[in-house]
């Protein structure tokens, strides 16, 4: 075997395994986690906000408590590759970017218009084809 042969079998080699190392590559992406590990820390400082009272202490408080539960559920799940989870998930990105953005209108302060098109990026990546297929049921 000439050195030439040796380098073309290498690649061929190579490109078996990365063949198969893609095929078994079901887990999750890095994204996913960080998006999760991001709106899990926002659940968590939304909850301290509504138990101190930064909501109110009627509805708006029970409001948010209740869409922060969903939203750690979809987390956990997402977490665990399902798909109510990813779906749950991809709701509260999109509805948080749209309460953002319509805080910003009213109130005129940056992070909240910020904030709003990190969430939306959030959505905009968890559509892709790419976090679809890794899905359970």
């Amino acid at each position: 075997m000439s050195v030439e042969n040796f380098g073309v079998v290498m690649v061929e080699e190579r490109s078996d395994e990365v063949r198969r190392l893609e095929a078994r590559a079901q887990g999750m992406l890095p994204g996913v986690a960080g998006i999760c590990m991001f709106l899990l820390f926002l659940t968590m400082v939304n909850v301290y906000g509504a138990l101190v009272g930064g909501f109110g202490t009627g509805k708006g408080k029970y409001g948010v408590l209740t869409l922060c539960t969903m939203m750690a559920v979809g987390i956990f799940g997402l977490l665990r590759l399902r798909r109510w989870g990813w779906s749950l998930v991809m709701a509260g990105c999109i509805l948080l970017s749209v309460g953002d953005i319509y805080f910003f209108s009213k109130t005129h302060v940056m992070f909240f218009v910020l904030r709003g098109l990190f969430e939306m990026v959030f959505f905009l990546y968890l559509v892709r084809p790419e976090v679809r297929e890794r899905l359970r049921r």
